[in-house]
C-alpha cells in the first residue's frame, strides 16, 4: 500500500513538473497576427489545409531579428527561415489555392492585433507591405516589398497584454492582392517574430 501511495505522489510530482514547464514557456514561439489574419493562423484554425508543422504552433514564426538589412533570408520571410513552416512561403496555399485575402483600403486606419502565447520584452513593431506590380508568382522577397515600413510602434522593452492592439493609416496607391509582413522585434534576445498576411486592397 505505502508503496503505491509513492509511485502515486511520483507519477503526480512529474505530471505537475511537466504542466509547470508547459505553462513558463518550454514550447518554443510566442506571437502571431489575428489581425489581418495571418497565413499561420489560417492554416491553425483549419482555412487553409495541408500546412505541416505550422498547424499546431502558429506562434512559433521566429528569425533572426534585424529586418530588413537581417534577417530572415529573401524567400524565407513568411516562415521566419524555419524550414519546417516553409509551407507559409509559398506564392500558393499548400494545395495549390490562393491565399485567402482580408479585405482592405487604402488611406484608411485598420486595426492590427497581434495574440502572445508568451509576453517577451519588445522593441517595436514594423508592417511592411509589397510594392504595386509586385511578382506574386514566387516566394516573398525584400524586392517585393517597400522596405520602409508604413507603420512602427515603438514599445520601449515592456511586455505587451496576452493580447495586444494597435492602429495605422494604410498606404495608398495601392490595388489588389498584395501581402504585409508584421515584425514583432523583441528587445532582450537576438529574434524577432514574423507574420505574413494577405490582403486585398
Amino acid at each position: 500500500m505505502r508503496t503505491k501511495g509513492k509511485l502515486y505522489a511520483a507519477v503526480l510530482g512529474l505530471a505537475t513538473a511537466g504542466a509547470f514547464v508547459l505553462s513558463t514557456g518550454g514550447a518554443s514561439g510566442h506571437g502571431y497576427t489575428d489581425l489581418p489574419i495571418s497565413r499561420q493562423l489560417l492554416c491553425a484554425d483549419g482555412t487553409v489545409r495541408g500546412c505541416g508543422e505550422i498547424q499546431w504552433e502558429p506562434q512559433s514564426v521566429e528569425g533572426p531579428k534585424g529586418f530588413p538589412a537581417g534577417g530572415p533570408a529573401d524567400g524565407q520571410l513568411c516562415s521566419g527561415g524555419e524550414t519546417r513552416f516553409g509551407q507559409l512561403d509559398g506564392a500558393r496555399t499548400p494545395r495549390g489555392a490562393e491565399w485567402p485575402t482580408t479585405k482592405v483600403t487604402g488611406g484608411q486606419s485598420y486595426t492590427f492585433r497581434w495574440q502572445f502565447e508568451a509576453r517577451h520584452a519588445t522593441t517595436d513593431f514594423r508592417y511592411y507591405v509589397t510594392r504595386q506590380g509586385w511578382n506574386q508568382g514566387h516566394a516573398l522577397t525584400r524586392a517585393d516589398l517597400n522596405t520602409t515600413p508604413f507603420l512602427t510602434v515603438p514599445y520601449g522593452g515592456k511586455q505587451p497584454p496576452a493580447t495586444l492592439s494597435h492602429s495605422g493609416t494604410l498606404p495608398t496607391g495601392l490595388s489588389g492582392h498584395h501581402v504585409i509582413l508584421g515584425v514583432w522585434t523583441i528587445a532582450d534576445t537576438g529574434n524577432a517574430f514574423y507574420a505574413c498576411s494577405d490582403v486585398t486592397f
